[in-house]
């Protein structure tokens, strides 16, 4: 899995113009899934988004986690995380997951999220978004859980 990870002081995702998702200070999630990730990939991943410790503390340092400041997360389906522009211009999709793959091991980490105490808005899995955000920092992070750096 592919994690775009912005740490923001507003974000909200829209379909057909309405809102469907919105959150004060904290994460907005851009999720793309690959056909090779697996429930393990998901287990590691929630793991890692609860405690990465990205905000500041109160020296201003990037100490906390989205748990020690109550933050919220907005969590948005993205498979084209997973473009290839290897050749030519047109990306290629084709390590994206099938959506049926992809939707549940999406579902599977919204759930874990919010098992661990953290408020979670969504996007529509599938649907065309608008997302609109204000980066904090800017700070943003991108985290594979096929290359864990």
């Amino acid at each position: 899995m592919r994690v775009v990870v912005q740490r923001v002081r507003y974000a909200r995702v829209s379909v057909n113009e309405k809102v469907v998702g919105a959150i004060d200070h904290g994460l907005l999630l851009l999720i793309g899934v690959e056909d090779a990730d697996s429930e393990e990939d998901v287990h590691w991943l929630s793991k890692k988004l609860i405690g990465l410790r990205i905000f500041n503390d109160e020296d201003g340092k990037m100490n906390c986690s989205i748990q020690q400041i109550n933050g919220q997360l907005l969590c948005v389906s993205q498979f084209t995380l997973h473009a290839s522009t290897k050749k030519g211009n047109r990306p290629s999709f084709i390590r994206a997951a099938q959506p049926a793959q992809a939707e549940f091991l999406y579902g599977l980490l919204i759930k874990q999220l919010r098992e661990a105490g953290l408020s979670v808005e969504t996007g529509i899995f599938g649907a065309d978004m608008q997302v609109e955000l204000l980066n904090d920092g800017p700070v943003t992070i991108w985290m594979d859980s096929q290359n864990k750096e």
